[in-house]
């Protein structure tokens, strides 16, 4: 318990699935978070069960990351974990890379990879301005010692397995995940010097609505029925079955606590062993 108390943390995309569960678990384990998300009904009742704040936030907007990184200095003066969880998959058309229409494309890939380049961009300057400090640690109850016990703060970008195995199917979604990849490791590296790490979690099949729709939608384009998609997605995973968004968010707590102070610039596979076998 309290692996992250005192820490203030942005989870984008939270108001549902895999972003309100990683912010549920932050919070009981003593975060002050902060859910942002562009569907603001949602949003705020999600924030408001939890015990969080609600921000209203398009992730692709640079004055929308603008707006966030002012309301969160303005109410705690610093952030100490960032998690880059917003994205979308779906978007109308098809989603091979011989009939994938250009706008979609290019919404999959700004909402997915041009957000999480924003969020990077605005969540070091926050980092380098506060950090937890002394101060912090007092409050949360922690012994200063000769190691910084922050690190200057943690980014944790949520990128899918699909940034590591051809997604034919899902080219542009494979496209943006594979991005956030290698752009993590960059600014893992830019940003060591200033104790702020940043690591990748890449999830598997997670059963949220998200993977309900693109198993719909592969279903719709190909003839076969979701629940022979279903079934045909779940014999790929060695573990035999689907992962849930808490065990992808207990990946995204220990990069988010100081347990992993000397991590930075990994990938965090956590898909029950599938992409062993591709």
């Amino acid at each position: 318990m309290n692996r992250v108390n005192g820490k203030v943390a942005l989870v984008t995309g939270a108001a549902r699935g895999l972003g309100r569960e990683i912010a549920k678990l932050l919070i009981e384990e003593g975060a002050t978070v902060f859910l942002s998300d562009i569907d603001a009904e949602l949003g705020r009742e999600s924030a408001d069960e939890l015990g969080g704040t609600f921000l209203s936030h398009d992730v692709a907007s640079e004055e929308g990351w603008q707006n966030v990184s002012a309301a969160i200095q303005s109410a705690e003066g610093r952030l100490d974990i960032l998690v880059n969880n917003a994205g979308v998959a779906n978007l109308p058309g098809p989603k091979d890379p011989e009939r994938t229409l250009l706008q979609s494309w290019r919404g999959t890939v700004s909402t997915n990879g041009e957000s999480v380049f924003l969020g990077c961009k605005w969540a070091i300057s926050l980092m380098q301005q506060g950090g937890m400090g002394q101060a912090g640690m007092q409050q949360a109850g922690m012994r200063q010692s000769g190691i910084r016990q922050s690190g200057g703060g943690s980014i944790i970008n949520i990128s899918s397995v699909a940034g590591l195995i051809p997604t034919p199917f899902l080219a542009a979604y494979g496209f943006s995940k594979a991005g956030i990849t290698q752009f993590t490791k960059s600014v893992a590296l830019h940003c060591a010097p200033m104790g702020i790490r940043c690591n990748s979690v890449h999830p598997g099949q997670v059963d949220t609505d998200m993977i309900q729709e693109i198993m719909e939608d592969h279903g719709a384009d190909t003839g076969l029925r979701p629940s022979v998609v279903r079934a045909a997605t779940v014999a790929k995973i060695p573990q035999g079955h689907l992962q849930t968004p808490r065990d992808i968010a207990y990946a995204v707590l220990f990069l988010a606590s100081d347990e992993s102070r000397c991590v930075t610039g990994a990938e965090i596979v956590v898909d029950g062993g599938m992409t062993l076998t591709n």
